[in-house]
């Protein structure tokens, strides 16, 4: 079997109980027709590049498949049907990435900018003392 990384994109104004849904229909077409999700990772409400049928945000989720290229094609067939995704693409990969992905990486990454940022505004730097008044100095 083939490996597959799916992404596709949800309504913004869809709950995530919703989304979460979509994920899990996607995953019944894979597994009733012999296929397997290795993985399925939601990255959340996302702003979008440009409008996408008068949405400026998406929920993004991506699902990686170990499945015939079959599979594939009736996974997105379905997708394309359905009302509540705006965009999909699936991409045929040599080998799955282990652990989390780069975009939950970033995710991650930026929680810990904003709790440095709220925690204590300087974050690890030294203190450099009290800064020099501009118009003291050598003045020549």
């Amino acid at each position: 079997m083939a490996l597959y990384e799916h992404v596709f994109l949800a309504r913004q104004d869809l709950a995530q109980a919703q989304v979460d849904a979509l994920a899990e229909a996607a995953t019944k077409i894979i597994e009733d027709n012999e296929g397997k999700v290795v993985k399925t990772e939601t990255w959340g409400l996302r702003s979008l590049a440009y409008k996408i049928a008068k949405n400026r945000k998406a929920h993004y989720v991506m699902l990686e498949i170990d499945a015939p290229g079959a599979v594939v094609a009736e996974l997105e067939r379905q997708t394309q049907i359905n009302e509540d995704v705006i965009r999909y693409m699936t991409v045929k990969v040599d080998e799955l990435e282990q652990g989390p992905t780069v975009m939950m990486r970033k995710q991650e990454r930026d929680r810990e900018r904003r709790s440095d940022r709220d925690g204590g505004g300087r974050g690890d730097r030294p203190d450099r003392g009290p800064r020099r008044d501009r118009d003291e100095g050598d003045n020549n």
